[in-house]
């Protein structure tokens, strides 16, 4: 006994050890017969973290585990991933290890996969990107070698996918199916020619066609019991019930695999006729919680697929789904929806794709008393959809969340009455041929609550009339209200049915009428962070984020609009009488045309505004007639900008200015960022000196003018403006007896870089110049005048004046000299000509001339000197200063 325990140990011991080390043994050999047979058989990349091998664990299968496996595309999908797995677990016989690759095949009892993701992708030319078998060209194959050519055959007993994703992406189709969450499981016997397969599903449906959603994260549980004949590939369903969301369904048949298709032939139909059966179809997250939802009538479901399924048939279908008086109610809710019907069908009779239609002949529901009804077709689903629909009914809005809790941001109201049919191919609209839309009809709504994120304010539609006629829709009347903004309107509409089923632009032409347009009831509340954190030197260019934004033109106009306005309010500005045309497209306004009455006088405005970008920009070029000069500088901190010291001015202006710039959150110019030009004529104008610094500086260091009487009438200048300055073009006016010129420049911070020159009369320099200019005639002292230089720097708060008397006092003097050397010469012309005279009479007369050097005992050389020395030593001789009147003061300066 003691020697058969010590057998028996030895011998465990041994099964033991081999059972440790055959894993280490056999490991590389698995492994690269693995990498050998997919290398043959398929075009990717495969390649995995690590390959190990238990015969323990599933003892005595033996356990190759998989970690972390992908396979990446070659080809046409070079570097997408096909698939990828957290881990593949295969269980096999022990003996399948010891076989040969050229022995038979190597059998995998058990199948495991862990979280895999599996990606599959058809492009539009009809191409998958699972097609990686490679073709076998090299040799013809006997039937033997054909028969043993596969190295694997299934002998499964059982098989799991947990937390599995299937993606599925048909771009010829526009097609997109995922599975998310997927749970399956099987057990059967792949190796029997017949046997039966047990299965388990849970998983998360997702479903688009053409951008549109039909199912949201589903979810579809499925218990199944399928007879496998793997000798003729048909799977029929025996035992088998679905759940989608709550709907029940049970279905039966068989799918059977040929070389030309799959052979389908199923019936499924909903096993009770429930209504609440309908509302579970919804997707949970617009059902809510149907938990005490009361529901009444019944909710049928049934339908037949029948026939081949492969690239160029489908199995036909007549699919019923109906219900008849029906009702559901909430158990928060007040109100209830009755009276339901629905008769609707899914057919195809030829098995051609294009040829399946929705039939609709009847929906209806009641609220109330409001009673809504449609019926129509849609055809040709998967290429050009044809609709034809017919809609009739009226219903309160605000009830509807008094029937599902909708929960929206802000609640429903208004009364919707509508009695129309429409016919149009989706065609028609991706090609925007609007006259191959027939619709007919009237719809209208009265008392609507509007309000969005785009619109601060909420919008209520008072009364909104259409007539709907084929190729356009006619808006018959319009009337709304926004804060203070009312609105009425009328026009006509090229597209309404692609704005509400394809969001495409809103087209059309509108005239719009208001009393009173305010800008504020349509501008966002901007981010006072952001207004903090911009710098106040007035140097930075501010750009403001899409949140921060004012006033946001409409993304989804596409329309011209002729309005006219008793009042439009813009910032602090009252603009009145305002009409013009304006084309909206792709968030950029347009104006043309538009005029107003502002400031006393008239204002015209063409250009583009656009708030498309992160901040918003213009380029307009805006003309104002006969203003009221001190109303427009006071609110419009443009004008402030180009010319400060307007604030002294009172009369009337007419200017003329193009610029380009952007706007902050108040759709209000930046300064800091606008180039253009101007041109600017004072009709009538008064100053007021003491209004600014700069004036009032000016007018005390020159004390021989009076600012205040400074005629400014029809003064003309030109100003270009970039990069913050601001560049005057040289002009003159008048201040009494002084002509100014002015020229130079300043910059929207207030800094000023200006030079002035004055043309004063000689008199009005006083001082030492009055005792030179006594020599003068009247007429010359009258004709005498100087140029005064001044320069203007600092601000305009804090003004600089250099009042340059030396260059002046320099220029005059010389003045004086020419004049006083011309005297001179003039004199000493004179006396020479006298003298020559008497020499020519005495020598015509006959006489004995007198000695040529001298007249009268005095020569003319000394004549010369003697007149000379009176006139420099008049100018340059000593001078008496004396008291100066106001005309005789020399102004103050260098």
């Amino acid at each position: 006994m003691r020697r058969f325990l010590k057998i028996t140990g030895i011998t465990l011991l041994v099964i033991l050890i081999v059972l440790i080390a055959t894993p280490f043994l056999f490991k590389g050999k698995l492994e690269d017969l693995l990498k050998k047979t997919l290398n043959e058989q398929i075009d990717a990349t495969v390649s995995w973290k690590s390959l190990d091998l238990s015969l323990i664990k599933s003892f005595p299968d033996a356990a190759l585990t998989v970690t972390d496996f992908s396979i990446v595309n070659k080809g046409v999908f070079e570097g997408d991933t096909l698939a990828y797995g957290k881990r593949l677990e295969l269980d096999m016989g022990i003996t399948q290890l010891f076989k040969k690759a050229d022995d038979d095949p190597i059998q995998i009892n058990t199948f495991i996969l862990d979280e895999p993701i599996i990606n599959i992708k058809v492009n539009e030319q009809g191409i998958a990107n699972y097609d990686i078998t490679k073709s076998n060209t090299t040799a013809k194959t006997t039937e033997k070698e054909s028969n043993t050519a596969a190295p694997f055959t299934l002998g499964l007993q059982h098989y799991e996918l947990h937390k599995a994703t299937i993606n599925y992406l048909d771009e010829s189709a526009n097609t997109f199916l995922k599975l998310s969450k997927l749970e399956h499981e099987g057990n059967g016997d792949f190796s029997s020619i017949e046997s039966t397969l047990s299965t388990t599903t849970e998983v998360l449906v997702s479903f688009e066609l053409d951008g549109t959603n039909y199912l949201n994260n589903n979810r579809v549980q499925l218990t199944a019991d399928i007879a496998m004949n793997l000798e003729q590939q048909r799977y029929t369903f025996l035992k088998n019930e679905a759940l989608v969301n709550a709907l029940p369904l049970h279905f039966e048949g068989y799918v059977e695999l040929q070389d030309d298709g799959n052979l389908v032939d199923l019936s499924f139909e909903t096993p009770e006729s429930d209504f609440k059966n309908f509302l579970a179809v919804i997707p949970s997250v617009y059902a809510k919680n149907l938990d005490g939802v009361e529901t009444q009538g019944d909710f049928r479901v049934s339908g037949k697929l029948k026939g081949i399924s492969n690239d160029d048939y489908i199995p036909t279908m007549d699919i019923a789904i109906t219900s008849d008086n029906a009702s559901f109610q909430y158990p928060s809710l007040p109100k209830k929806m009755d009276r339901i019907s629905i008769n609707a069908l899914l057919k195809n009779t030829t098995g051609h794709l294009d040829d399946t239609f929705i039939s609709i002949n009847n929906l209806s529901f009641r609220v109330d008393e409001d009673v809504f009804t449609a019926s129509g077709k849609l055809r040709n689903l998967t290429t050009n959809l044809l609709v034809n629909l017919a809609l009739k009914g009226a219903l309160d809005l605000g009830k509807l969340e008094q029937v599902y809790p909708l929960e929206l941001k802000e609640p429903l109201s208004g009364r919707l009455a509508i009695d129309m049919t429409t016919q149009f191919d989706m065609d028609a609209i991706d090609n925007h041929q609007y006259d191959r839309i027939e619709s007919k009809g009237i719809a209208s709504v009265t008392n609507l609550f509007y309000a969005s994120d785009e619109l601060p304010k909420p919008l209520t539609i008072e009364k909104a009339a259409m007539q709907l006629n084929p190729g356009r829709i006619v808006l018959e009347e319009f009337s709304g209200k926004s804060g203070a903004t009312d609105l009425s309107a009328s026009g006509t509409i090229e597209n309404l049915i692609p704005f509400v089923m394809s969001k495409e632009d809103l087209k059309g032409r509108f005239t719009v009428q208001s009393d009173v347009f305010d800008l504020h009831d349509f501008s966002v509340v901007a981010d006072d962070n952001a207004s903090k954190n911009q710098k106040s030197s007035g140097t930075e260019q501010p750009t403001f984020s899409p949140a921060d934004t004012g006033v946001k033109i409409p993304d989804f106009l596409d329309a011209a609009i002729d309005f006219q306005a008793q009042q439009v309010i813009y910032d602090d500005l009252t603009l009145n009488n305002v009409s013009g045309t304006v084309a909206i497209a792709q968030e950029t306004a347009q104006l043309h045309n538009v005029v107003s009455d502002i400031f006393n006088g008239k204002a015209g405005i063409q250009g583009m505004v656009s708030t498309k970008d992160a901040t918003p920009i213009f380029d307009v070029a805006l003309q104002l007639n006969d203003i009221d000069i001190d109303q427009s500088f006071e609110k419009l901190d443009l004008l402030k900008g180009l010319a400060p010291i307007a604030k002294a001015i009172q009369g009337a202006l007419t200017t003329e200015i193009s610029l380009s710039g952007e706007l902050d959150k108040d759709m209000s110019p930046v300064l800091t960022t606008i180039a253009g030009d101007a041109f600017a004529q004072l009709l009538t104008a008064t100053v007021n000196p003491e209004e600014t610094p700069l004036l009032n500086t000016l007018n005390d260091q020159l004390d021989f003018i009076d600012l205040s009487k400074v005629d400014l009438s029809q003064l003309k200048t030109k100003l270009r403006f970039e990069d913050g300055q601001i560049a005057v073009d040289p002009f003159n006016f008048m201040v009494e007896d002084v002509m100014v010129t002015v020229n130079g420049g300043h910059r929207f911070d207030n800094t000023i870089n200006y030079n002035l020159n004055l043309d004063i009369p000689a008199e009005y320099m006083g001082g030492d110049i009055s005792r030179l200019l006594v020599k003068l005639t009247d007429e010359e002292r009258e004709n005498l005048s100087v140029n005064l230089p001044v320069s203007l720097t600092g601000n305009f708060k804090q003004p600089k004046v250099n009042v340059n008397t030396q260059t002046a006092i320099s220029d005059l003097t010389n003045q004086i000299i020419e004049i006083q050397k011309q005297h001179a010469l003039d004199q000493v012309n004179d006396k020479l000509d006298d003298a020559i005279d008497d020499v020519l009479g005495d020598i015509l007369g006959g006489n004995k001339p007198k000695d040529s050097t001298t007249t009268g005992g005095t020569s003319t050389e000394d004549i010369i000197k003697d007149t000379a020395g009176d006139l420099f030593n008049g100018i340059f001789g000593g001078r008496k200063k004396k008291k100066t009147t106001q005309k005789d003061s020399v102004p103050k300066g260098n």
